[in-house]
């Protein structure tokens, strides 16, 4: 009986090794690049300044002024609670409208860069909430915002919380 040798990987030709390697590259071409041609007095271009981001509370509530929400309430909540600093409450007209103001929301805080974190709601839309990290937006029918009445719940002014850590 023949023997017959197995092939391994000692014994097989890798393509690394086997391949042509490529004739070393010609002169470098002697053509001279050309000159500049810009006159040696021009001044360098200066760097292009990002413009400067705007407020995320300036933007979300430009949004929703765009979008006809109704009794737009703005809620410092710092030193409240650790899940957000600010709070925004807005009204629709209809679920309808709820939607597509919060959607609005969504879509102009991603064009300025601030990635939602959460959007809970959308499918009923009687109340939409869009976390946005430091600030929460509540979009709500008015119904459903007289209900849970989150004002009443966060909003203390000054005074209130100057009583309340005495």
């Amino acid at each position: 009986m023949p023997q017959t040798r197995k092939k391994t990987a000692s014994n097989r030709k890798h393509p690394a090794r086997t391949a042509v390697k490529p004739a070393a590259a010609s002169a470098k071409s002697s053509i001279a690049k050309p000159a500049s041609t810009k006159p040696a007095h021009a001044k360098p271009a200066k760097p292009k300044r990002a413009a400067p981001k705007a407020s995320l509370q300036a933007l979300v509530v430009d949004a929703l002024e765009d979008m006809k929400a109704l009794e737009i309430k703005v809620l410092d909540v710092r030193g409240l609670t650790d899940i957000a600093d600010i709070m925004i409450i807005a009204s629709g007209t209809s679920d309808r409208h709820v939607r597509s103001v919060a959607q609005r929301v969504v879509e102009k805080t991603k064009a300025a860069g601030f990635r939602p974190h959460g959007i809970e709601g959308q499918q009923d839309s009687d109340w939409v909430l869009i976390d946005l990290h430091d600030m929460i937006v509540h979009v709500m029918l008015p119904r459903v915002r007289e209900f849970y009445g989150l004002e009443r719940l966060w909003d203390m002014g000054k005074p209130k919380r100057a009583a309340a850590r005495a």
